[in-house]
């Protein structure tokens, strides 16, 4: 009997809905921008590079950001699920739920009354706050790992790290991938709130729409502010289907 062909994992439908959608969003804001009425305070919110300026910043501070909830959350993950790290678990899980349940303008403040204000202080709020599911997808991940498995590994001669790098870790990448995409969304919503401490990003649109009502340059930042947590979420979830594992395909 021929081998049956392998369906592509990401289908056409997947690849361009989403960015299509946000193409024809984006054109209809051009295209509303183009004829709306703007005062000077509102030209002046968006022109000279503004709006270009507080996009930069946001994408800045989400990869800054993930880039450490990255390097911090997945080693740590692995070091809490190994031998006698496996009794600091419940700790380090509490501090980690502690930055997610602490409201991120409050953590902000404080980082800001003990920082002073500018950007280092945003990026430890953010990052603070999108430790949480990464960690615990991370640990997850590896707990979730068949026992019998690790054992016919080590059975045949595999050293340990031989068995979390070609085991465990490739089972538990759709997890910890999980995870990451999650923590993504939440950076680039919580980076808004990076302005109130000096950060910058297209929160700054958005308080200013607000505090001198201007609603073009709210409804600017607002709109730029989805279609980035979209857009990434999009591409998080393409990394999500091409990372992990084939042979993870095989019962679905």
């Amino acid at each position: 009997m021929a081998a049956k062909s392998r369906a592509p994992r990401i289908s056409w439908l997947k690849l361009t809905l989403l960015p299509a959608v946000l193409v024809v969003g984006l054109l209809c804001t051009w295209l509303w921008f183009r004829q709306a009425d703007l005062d000077p305070l509102s030209e002046n919110a968006l022109s000279n590079g503004q709006v270009w300026k507080a996009l930069r910043q946001h994408i800045e501070l989400t990869v800054i950001s993930t880039f450490f909830v990255l390097i911090i959350a997945i080693p740590l993950g692995i070091l809490l699920t190994r031998g006698v790290f496996r009794r600091a678990t419940p700790l380090f899980m509490t501090f980690a739920n502690m930055g997610q349940a602490t409201p991120a303008i409050g953590l902000l403040a404080l980082l800001v009354i003990w920082l002073g204000i500018g950007r280092k202080a945003a990026l430890i709020g953010i990052i603070a706050y999108a430790v949480l599911p990464v960690l615990s997808n991370t640990i997850a991940g590896l707990k979730a790992n068949d026992p019998t498995l690790l054992e016919a590994a080590r059975g045949i001669g595999m050293s340990p790290l031989g068995v979390l790098s070609r085991i465990e870790l490739p089972l538990a990448v759709p997890l910890i991938l999980a995870g990451v995409r999650t923590a993504l969304v939440l950076n680039v919503g919580t980076a808004t709130l990076a302005t109130f401490g000096g950060g910058g990003g297209l929160g700054v649109l958005i308080t200013t729409g607000i505090t001198n009502q201007r609603m073009p340059v709210l409804v600017l930042g607002s709109i730029l502010t989805v279609a980035l947590a979209l857009l990434v979420d999009w591409l998080a979830s393409l990394a999500e289907l091409l990372l992990s594992p084939r042979g993870l395909e095989a019962g679905s």
